[in-house]
């Protein structure tokens, strides 16, 4: 069947937070759109039920009726889901979530796919920003939520779409990763470093499904310039292929980075002369670099100088990438989304520019299924150093770790102090709290890191102070 001719599409566990877009999309693009899911809670479902999709609590097989055209299952989903057995004894087509992105969205459009260990969704969003703000009306679906947009996705007007391509596999039925779907003509490729410890067993096996979808760019790839990982991937690659950052082999070099006024300002140079002059109002070194990105592809697809500084200075930002969530008795509270090592340290080191002089804690939660494995055991310490207090949570679900695969928090801990570092382990969240409401003083800053809820700690510390 043609996308046009599919009336009636079912998600199966729809509040992800790709599937809850997938499902906007196909709804404003004018299909029937319902779903399932055992965990029904925001921002996702507020996002679904402002659409005006139906999502139906918990998974039943008398969900799937036959009036279903295509039936879009989630990467969580097991075969063994009572509605999948449905799916499958009735006879309904079914696809993966990048599949029906692929097919519905990217077909006739020219796809700018954003991938990488560290900063993808950031990049995404900014990309997606410049093109809109420079009137290219882009489609895009990204894996946070844009303030200047106040959404996640939006239907393409223009010939462009931009999606967040992740190395996660795509579904049950298809363990190859989701970016092997999106068609890039023009990717950015952030850094390659281990992660995802639940479906990779090492940095190799990582190294492989990038060499596969390196193969498939068609035009161009803009790749981090100092990341030997990438060297090691690229030679699968048969499009053009630029450098970017801060080192001065960079075909795309940044230079004269300052920050000032709650503003990056950099110039940016191409094979050694000079492009233009940017101002981007993010904090942090790791942002220049991804906003150095967006601007070498924009630069590739024909966008002025001014286009693009005019979506830099106007980008809002993302939720939960190093978001000002409030500020209390002179002590500012700060949500992020980190949880590795690198992306840690480079926040860390990004709050401590943009607040100079300033007392900073690191408020971490070991809750991604990687930072919650020994994996990082040895990396973490070092990653924590330049905050000048840290406390770690206790472990997310760790009965769900194997107990000789699960992180040492008091290992960590121990390692920091031995370090020079003020560490405390407080597993629970009422009690870090009263901790940090006890011990702050004015002109701190509290970083709270986590790649989920954290308890609502956030809001916590606030009310308490």
């Amino acid at each position: 069947m043609e996308p046009k001719d599919i009336k009636n599409i079912y998600l199966i566990a729809i509040c992800g937070t790709g599937m809850a877009a997938l499902a906007g999309l196909l709804k404003k693009a004018g299909h029937n759109v319902t779903g399932s899911d055992a965990n029904i809670y925001p921002p996702m479902s507020t996002l679904l039920s402002d659409a005006g999709i139906k999502i139906f609590p918990g998974y039943k097989k008398e969900n799937i009726s036959e009036d279903i055209d295509l039936v879009i299952v989630g990467n969580a989903v097991s075969k063994t889901n009572e509605e999948v057995q449905a799916v499958l004894d009735a006879g309904i087509s079914y696809t993966s979530f990048p599949a029906a992105l692929s097919q519905f969205f990217l077909e006739g459009r020219k796809s700018l796919v954003v991938t990488g260990t560290h900063g993808k969704t950031t990049t995404t969003s900014l990309l997606s920003w410049v093109l809109e703000s420079a009137q290219r009306k882009p489609g895009f679906m990204v894996g946070g939520w844009l303030k200047n947009f106040d959404t996640n996705h939006q239907v393409p007007v223009g010939d462009y779409f931009v999606t967040e391509g992740d190395e996660y596999d795509s579904a049950f039925f298809d363990k190859g990763p989701k970016f092997l779907h999106y068609r890039p003509d023009a990717s950015i490729l952030t850094g390659i470093e281990f992660d995802h410890a639940d479906i990779f067993s090492d940095l190799d096996q990582i190294k492989q499904v990038f060499r596969d979808y390196v193969k498939l760019v068609k035009d161009i790839i803009l790749v981090k310039s100092d990341d030997e990982n990438i060297r090691d991937v690229l030679q699968s690659a048969s499009c053009k292929v630029e450098t970017y950052g801060f080192n001065e082999n960079a075909d795309w070099r940044v230079e004269g980075y300052r920050f000032e006024k709650g503003c990056g300002h950099f110039s940016l140079s191409f094979k050694k002369k000079k492009q233009a002059e940017f101002q981007l109002a993010m904090i942090g070194r790791h942002n220049v670099e991804n906003a150095a990105a967006v601007a070498a592809l924009c630069f590739n697809l024909g966008l002025t100088a001014d286009e693009i500084n005019v979506g830099f200075q106007t980008f809002k930002g993302i939720k939960r990438r190093q978001e000002i969530v409030g500020e209390k008795k002179g002590i500012t509270v700060v949500d992020d989304f980190a949880h590795h090592p690198t992306a840690i340290d480079l926040t860390i080191d990004a709050v401590k520019e943009a607040y100079p002089g300033q007392r900073v804690w690191a408020v971490f939660e070991p809750r991604s299924a990687t930072s919650r494995r020994k994996v990082f055991e040895d990396s973490f310490p070092k990653s924590f150093l330049k905050a000048d207090r840290i406390v770690f949570a206790g472990l997310f679900a760790p009965e769900k770790i194997k107990d000789e695969e699960r992180l040492d928090v008091q290992a960590v801990i121990a390692s920091i102090q031995k370090m020079g570092g003020v560490a405390d382990h407080i597993p629970e969240v009422d009690d870090i709290v009263e901790f940090i409401t006890k011990n702050a003083k004015s002109e701190d800053v509290i970083l709270v890191m986590s790649s989920g809820g954290f308890g609502g700690i956030h809001q916590k510390i606030l009310e308490r102070l």
